[in-house]
């Protein structure tokens, strides 16, 4: 596949997987296409220099295959499920045993290599080699996700222990990499080792040659296949247009402009079908074959809502990236407040899976996303002067600051998000957007003066680290403050006392 462009042209098709070469004129240069690579061309003089940024992406199409290709891919379903579950009872019955933590391939070698010759899992060969291995690194993943939640280095959200997998999950799927050798068929067909040619429901082409390819049942029993591509970035023309959202669930979002945009509700629209689909489920005797045809109608009305509601934001967050050349958000904690009374309104929203949208294509078109601190008051603050008001209850959709400025609450809010977006971006060098609080005289402190201290680096000013590195700088700056200026004594003073950080200076 070829990608051209006024300037040149991307040949990606005969490079080995994971090197692309581009060719602009008579220049070339190299990128590593990794999950973010970069690649940049320069030419003999120094005037032509630009650098292009390739991406990750994943794109899903429907499939549709044949029953006996239903039936192979449920049989490479059970046995990653079987190599996933015996590899994670091998490592539960290790810990137990107080025994070493067994290594990936030690792991490989006893669930899959070994067992293909046991009577019990000879059956594992009907599938392919690179399922079942995938289902290990999938394991491996989780317990490394884990160990990292556990010990600290890994942010967020605390990581469980992996659970073993179910044939009654609603989500099963199996991954091919290249090593399986799948293929995209010129007739459109995709061919899957140990499957066949699978049909594929091709809505758009392929950007880049795929790395690899999940084939995924969902609980309404429909099939996809999930491309991994390194596609390249595509900015768009820039423009002057910045914009702050505020996300709420009477109006889904509101911009800084004045833009209020209604919550569509989708789970609440189809409130009543589903009522109706699950009292027909509660009516069917349990192991039926008809309550097995109800579980399915119900899956397939909930995979309806999905699908429109992912339709709708990614049509809404496009329209939102095209026209803005930066976009601010809040950072909403949507996982405390799906806890609370409100929390079917605010799983219907979806609004972690719309941000999501905003920041990955910003990333992808050149444009910039933030998100606004969770405790910033952006509903309390006046846009006008600046000034906090006090608490309001959420039935209070309009107010007037004392300075005599009427606001909406909404546009208020988005208003003030765009504010702080621009204070943190304006000032991505690392530098304080406000001022910091003056330090306590050494002497009235309790902090050990050798004890570490953490402190922005600003490009030219180095990271003060230690109470030495400090002492040593201190005199430096004083003995480089100008003996004729006034105020030099007082500062010297401050900077070898420690009363004044000299950063700050």
């Amino acid at each position: 596949m070829r990608r051209a462009s006024e300037s040149g042209a991307v040949d990606a098709a005969s490079e080995p997987e994971g090197q692309l070469n581009l060719e602009v004129g008579a220049h070339t240069a190299c990128m590593l296409s990794s999950s973010r690579a970069q690649m940049w061309v320069s030419d003999t003089s120094p005037q032509i220099e630009f650098m292009i940024f390739a991406v990750r992406l994943r794109y899903k199409y429907r499939v549709y295959p044949t029953p006996p290709q239903q039936e192979s891919l449920t049989r490479a379903f059970g046995c990653a499920r079987v190599v996933f579950n015996d590899g994670l009872r091998l490592r539960q019955e290790t810990h137990t045993a107080g025994s070493r933590y067994i290594s990936d391939g030690d792991l490989s070698k006893q669930v899959i290599t070994q067992a293909k010759k046991t009577e019990e899992r000879a059956w594992l060969g009907e599938v392919s080699a690179v399922v079942l291995q995938q289902a290990l690194a999938d394991l491996n993943v989780a317990y490394r996700n884990f160990f990292a939640s556990v010990s600290g280095k890994r942010k967020g959200r605390k990581v469980a222990a992996p659970r073993f997998r179910s044939r009654k999950d609603n989500r099963q799927a199996i991954r091919f990499t290249a090593n399986a050798r799948f293929k995209v068929l010129d007739n459109g067909r995709l061919r899957l080792p140990k499957i066949g040619d699978v049909r594929v429901a091709w809505s758009r082409e392929l950007p880049a040659p795929p790395s690899s390819v999940t084939i995924v049942r969902d609980a309404a029993g429909r099939f996809f296949a999930s491309f991994v591509v390194d596609a390249l970035n595509e900015p768009l023309p820039e423009t002057s247009s910045e914009v702050g959202i505020d996300l709420g669930l009477t109006h889904f979002a509101v911009l800084s402009d004045s833009t209020k945009v209604t919550a569509p509700q989708f789970l609440r629209n189809a409130a009543r079908k589903l009522r109706k689909l699950q009292q027909d489920l509660s009516r069917k005797t349990k192991g039926s074959n008809r309550r097995k045809k109800a579980v399915a109608k119900v899956a397939r009305a909930h995979a309806k809502v999905t699908d429109t509601r992912r339709d709708w934001q990614h049509k809404l967050s496009t329209m939102i990236i095209r026209d803005n050349q930066a976009v601010f958000v809040e950072d909403l904690c949507v996982a405390g407040l799906a806890r609370t009374r409100l929390a079917k309104s605010v799983h219907d929203a979806g609004w972690a899976q719309f941000t999501a949208m905003l920041e990955y294509k910003a990333s992808r078109h050149g444009r910039t996303f933030g998100r606004v601190d969770r405790w910033f008051p952006s509903t309390r603050t006046c846009s006008a002067c600046g000034q906090i008001n006090g608490k309001m209850p959420l039935g209070l959709r309009a107010w007037t600051c004392p300075c005599g400025a009427v606001h909406d609450r909404d546009v208020n809010a988005a208003i003030n998000i765009l504010a702080a977006g621009r204070a943190e971006r304006l000032n991505d060098r690392g530098a304080r957007v406000r001022p910091a609080a003056m330090p306590a005289p050494r002497g009235e402190t309790v902090i050990h003066p050798g004890a570490a201290q953490f402190t922005r680096s600003v490009e030219g000013i180095p990271t003060i680290s230690s109470g030495g590195e400090r002492q040593s700088q201190r005199k430096v700056l004083a003995a480089t403050v100008p003996a004729t200026s006034p105020t030099s004594p007082m500062i010297a003073r401050c900077l070898q006392s420690g009363a004044v950080p000299s950063h700050a200076w």
